[in-house]
């Protein structure tokens, strides 16, 4: 009886290479070791948890640098090494750089943010869920078959809904979980039963065998299989919250922890858009008569409505800057999906690919950096209304000159030279592809997103009212804020050092 099973086992028993799983599996070690030391903690040494944490992202991130040598794959089928779960490839390195390295900032912005919340926060679930958050985040780029992705999805976002109400006795907060918790929830419904859809149609998960097999599906899976790719496409554009699908950000970069704002805005968008970048170019290219203009539409109504929203907030009313970032990430989403779009129709659709990368690693540093400041007004000023902005440059030089330096690179405009190339990569993907009706609408929002932010910009130098406050900074605020400026600035110095993902093979 042994000698039969023996076969058998071996047949589905599968190598696995540690290393290139060692990103988010270390991430994900470090957040039980610190989940675990929290019960063994004493109360005033709680913040070795989170230097504990910020080490385990920064060694996470450094993880990444053995892996640049090569592509490599692993959870393969046994009986062909060429289909895989798991894969390390260029993009898989690109956005889990953006994934780990964002985390890492956020988890700076925390260390900061724990203290001055005075035991709101319970600081050993508080890291072991941004860790969590992280891992998943990191594994969903490198997964290819459609039940890894939504695996990762989810481990990426279930610890971010409990993140954002994690503030004791907080009404905003409470709220803004359950407007991200149910719109969360709806779009993983939805994206499974598309996918159910598409693997009863296929007989696959796997992606590139999905892409092989659903250009040759039977006639009588024909709507079944379309079907399938649109409810896919309609539970990602959750995700990115992309319009119509955006309702539930401002109320929850308000009620969250500014570091979860933070990272929700970067991070967050990372993992919609690195899932909805497999499933479109990898997995359906096929069918990109069918979600190229679906997402084309999606783009120029997102980067409206996000421009707008952005434009109508007023500078005195409580929590206005983060709504403003809020409402300004959602018309960054609508740039990050012309060129995937762009795809569509392109005869290179890696190099349109190549171009929401490059401008996610350009927004994710700078937003970052932006929030960073935020974060270091708010700690003066609790209702962090854009009006509390004023005279800023007196009290605090540097930051006033790296905000605005973060807010003229989400603008387009000098000396945020990286912002500027950015939006020309992208502005240049729509018109190859023949887009010029997309090119023309983002010009125009362009326009439009350069009011807010210049006028948040002049704010920082006019003369304060009254006598102009010191923000009290700390060593790990001062350190974010430092190394979003620092990369801002040398990707400025050097924009090519982004920009030629745009011209190299990612898959």
């Amino acid at each position: 009886m042994s000698s039969p099973a023996q076969p058998l086992a071996a047949s589905v028993v599968q190598s696995v290479d540690w290393l290139a799983i060692a990103p988010p599996t270390l991430a994900a070690v470090v957040g039980l070791v610190v989940l675990v030391a929290d019960l063994f903690v004493a109360e005033h040494r709680k913040t070795l948890l989170g230097w504990t944490s910020v080490a385990g992202l920064a060694a996470a991130t450094l993880m990444l640098l053995p892996l640049l040598d090569g592509d490599r794959s692993t959870f393969c089928l046994t009986g062909d090494a060429t289909v895989c779960s798991y894969t390390a490839d260029r993009f898989t390195l690109i956005i889990q750089f953006l994934v780990l390295g964002g985390a890492l900032l956020a988890a700076l912005l925390s260390v900061t943010a724990l203290k001055d919340a005075r035991k709101e926060l319970p600081e050993g679930e508080y890291w072991f869920l941004l860790l969590s958050s992280a891992a998943g985040a990191a594994l969903l780029p490198a997964s290819r078959d459609l039940a890894t992705l939504i695996v990762a999805l989810e481990v990426a976002s279930l610890p971010a809904f409990a993140l954002v109400g994690l503030r004791h006795g907080d009404r905003k907060s409470s709220e803004a979980a359950l407007k991200f918790f149910l719109s969360s929830v709806t779009a993983t419904a939805v994206s499974l039963m598309g996918i159910s859809f598409v693997y009863a149609s296929t007989g696959t998960l796997y992606l590139t065998q999905v892409a092989d097999r659903i250009q040759n599906v039977d006639g009588q899976l024909h709507t079944l299989a379309q079907t399938g790719v649109v409810l896919t496409l309609v539970g990602f554009a959750f995700k990115t919250a992309a319009v119509p699908f955006h309702f539930w950000v401002p109320d929850t970069y308000v009620g969250a922890p500014l570091p979860i704002a933070a990272y929700l805005s970067v991070i967050g968008k990372a993992v919609g858009f690195s899932g909805l970048i497999l499933v479109t170019v990898v997995a359906l290219p096929s069918y990109a008569d069918v979600w190229g203009p679906a997402l084309a539409a999606l783009a120029a109504l997102t980067m409206t409505v996000g421009n707008v929203g952005a434009l109508r907030q007023q500078a005195t009313r409580a929590y206005s800057a983060v709504r403003l970032l809020a409402w300004s990430s959602v018309g960054q989403a609508g740039y990050l999906l012309v060129p995937i779009a762009a795809a569509a129709y392109s005869g290179d659709a890696e190099k349109s690919i190549g171009s929401t990368v490059a401008y996610a690693l350009m927004y994710g540093a700078v937003n970052l950096g932006a929030f960073a400041v935020a974060a270091l007004v708010g700690r003066t000023k609790a209702l962090n209304r854009v009006s509390d902005y004023r005279g800023l440059y007196a009290s605090s030089p540097l930051s006033a000159l790296l905000l605005a330096f973060f807010l003229l690179c989400l603008a387009g405009l000098p000396p945020g030279i990286i912002g500027l190339f950015a939006k020309v990569t992208v502005f240049s993907a729509a018109v190859d592809a023949g887009l010029g009706w997309l090119a023309v609408i983002m010009a125009v929002n362009v326009v439009i997103a350069l009011y807010y932010y210049l006028q948040w910009t002049a704010l920082l130098f006019r003369a304060p009212e009254g006598e102009p406050e010191k923000h009290r900074a700390s060593v790990p605020l001062t350190a974010a804020i430092a190394l979003t400026g620092a990369l801002g600035i040398a990707l400025s110095g050097a924009p090519q050092l982004v920009l030629r993902f745009t011209d190299t093979a990612l898959f």
